[in-house]
């Protein structure tokens, strides 16, 4: 008899035991009891990140191609944000915003800096996580997905900040591959079954692009989404009599554009769908655009699965569901990606990398039966650094952290009327340095900004989002007395951070570059 491989005792253990908790699910249900326990206050919590997708990717946002019930279902039964900011315009500074509540000229990571041997600048020890923050409330923490804050052994690894269960990818640099030779289980690398190859791989020289067979080798046996879609309900499961934070950080549809085949048949021959061969990063597909559908409709199941077992955990009207997205979509121009043809961004200006409005507005469901009012729009401007204060506030926290940058909307999301930010502050030190300040319906944005030679004085852009959503006419000349208000708040809320300066506007220490 063939003995069985760790990887393959430790998915038959799941599918034990989530087979058996099914079995007493569907008893206690039938027997009208619910399992949670009575009389529990406290909600919980789960938040589901996309990757990379657009404002516009989403059907109840206006996505006419993609298909995504449970997503649109989910805002039909909740609150729909139309001026949602993500914390930054790429993964880890916005995750980092998003766990900690300090917005980008303040937070640790303001960037994208990959470490070795695998992982990202680490934030530090003493960092107060949401997760931590959770914890502290007797809430069990959990991350599925994507993590990007710190390598294993560092201090910025999940189980050092708040998390009390980690299944993913710990690198964002590996996570581009949806078919790793790896995943991670709390402190523990575990090989999952697939063969190794670059999620930037191309064609070898003796295999023709028109060779359909040629792109199969850019898969493998178990494709990681599934496998942390699996683990993210097991701990819903786990912990149904409890409150927990269920932050589920998935990879789609970040580049490479992967996706098993019976998601895929979804999607084929519906458009003209010419192949991507490779060329402008990462791996080639013959069939782009279909990829692209597949994986947000794969996701969008994933999301519709979790909620059915909520459903029959009893707990449904006792957890706050959120979903999200970590920045707006690629540029054409990477990977075999086709936002334009889908609309991701749902025509605003810029994309992922950018601080005008495509790069980092994003979009934002909320659901918590009887609490958020079902089937209502928000347009208050949000961003990932008030989730801390929010989510506390409805956990019953009676004084909210001192030096966060975030503002509680508990109210807004109760159905009530609140006072309105008075300002959302971004910056970010890639792709040239950009800052931007949103105040009301004014939006000043700065860029080129990562230079000495930069004149910051006659550098702000200004435009009127009331009018000019798309952020197409610069009005900077007609209004010169706002543009100095705003560039107010750009100067007061950057705070130097020696890890990722803006030289343009940091006064350098002596002996830096």
């Amino acid at each position: 008899m063939k003995s069985c491989s760790g990887r393959e005792k430790f998915s038959i253990g799941i599918r034990w035991c989530r087979a058996f908790i099914s079995t007493v699910i569907a008893l206690s249900v039938s027997n009208g009891w619910h399992i949670v326990a009575a009389g529990r206050d406290q909600p919980n919590i789960v938040f589901i990140l996309a990757d990379d997708l657009g404002c516009g990717d989403v059907g109840c946002y206006g996505q006419a191609l993609i298909k995504t019930p449970h997503l649109d279902r989910l805002a039909l039964e909740g609150m729909r944000f139309e001026r949602h900011f993500s914390g930054s315009a790429v993964c880890a500074p916005s995750r980092c915003v998003l766990l900690t509540g300090l917005h980008p000229g303040h937070a640790s990571i303001r960037n994208n800096r990959e470490t070795k041997p695998e992982g990202q600048w680490a934030i530090p020890e003493n960092s107060r996580t949401l997760a931590t923050r959770l914890k502290a409330r007797g809430y069990a923490t959990g991350i599925f997905g994507k993590w990007g804050l710190g390598g294993p052994g560092t201090t910025g690894e999940p189980l050092r900040q708040g998390f009390d269960r980690f299944y993913g990818y710990n690198c964002q640099a590996i996570a581009h591959n949806s078919y790793p030779t790896h995943l991670w289980n709390d402190r523990d690398r575990i090989e999952i079954g697939n063969p190794p190859f670059s999620a930037h791989d191309t064609f070898k020289p003796d295999e023709r692009p028109e060779d359909l067979k040629n792109y199969r080798r850019f898969s493998g046996n178990h494709y990681a989404p599934d496998l942390i879609e699996e683990q993210a309900i097991a701990f819903a499961e786990e912990h149904a009599r409890e409150p927990f934070f269920l932050y589920w950080p998935t990879t789609v549809p970040h580049l490479a554009l992967q996706v098993p085949e019976e998601s895929l048949k979804e999607y084929n021959a519906l458009w003209d769908d010419p192949a991507y061969q490779g060329g402008r990063g990462y791996l080639p597909h013959a069939t782009p655009r279909a990829a692209y559908a597949a994986m947000v409709t794969r996701m969008d199941r994933g999301v519709g699965r979790l909620l059915e077992r909520l459903k029959a955990l009893g707990i449904d009207n006792n957890t706050i569901v959120i979903f999200s997205s970590d920045n707006g979509p690629l540029y054409d121009a990477l990977g075999g990606t086709d936002s334009e043809f889908f609309n991701s961004h749902k025509g605003l200006r810029g994309r992922k990398g950018s601080l005008y409005e495509g790069g980092v507005r994003v979009p934002c469901i909320v659901r918590w039966p009887g609490v958020v009012p079902a089937g209502t729009v928000s347009k208050r401007v949000t961003g990932f650094e008030d989730w801390m204060p929010t989510l506390l506030e409805f956990t019953g926290t009676e004084k909210l952290p001192d030096g966060i940058d975030g503002i509680s909307f508990a109210a807004t999301l109760r159905g009530e009327k609140q006072p309105e930010r008075e300002f959302l502050y971004r910056e970010f030190s890639g792709y040239g340095g950009q800052q931007s300040v949103i105040v009301g319906s004014w939006k000043a944005i700065r860029q080129k900004l990562d230079t000495r030679s930069t004149d910051i004085t006659s550098n702000t852009e200004l435009y009127d989002l009331s009018i000019d959503p798309t952020e197409s006419h610069n009005v900077a000349d007609e209004h010169p007395e706002v543009v100095r208000w705003l560039e107010g708040f750009l100067q007061r809320e950057h705070v130097y951070n020696k890890d990722f300066p803006i030289r343009g506007i940091d006064a350098m220490p002596r002996g830096m570059p």
